[in-house]
């Protein structure tokens, strides 16, 4: 197991990449969507910092 640390920013710019990365992939791909799919479940939700 890896544990990395992210900022806010970092955090939205993964969730955005593997938004994309799901997007670009067809029915042929269904154990790639589905590794995808789990690991945004895995992310933690975006705080906004900046509220407040």
């Amino acid at each position: 197991m890896y544990t990395i640390e992210l900022q806010a920013e970092e955090l939205q710019l993964l969730r955005s990449a593997l938004r994309s990365y799901l997007q670009a992939f067809g029915h042929n791909e269904a154990d790639l969507v589905q590794a995808a799919k789990t690991l945004m479940l895995k992310l933690p939700e975006v705080v906004d910092s900046k509220a407040g």
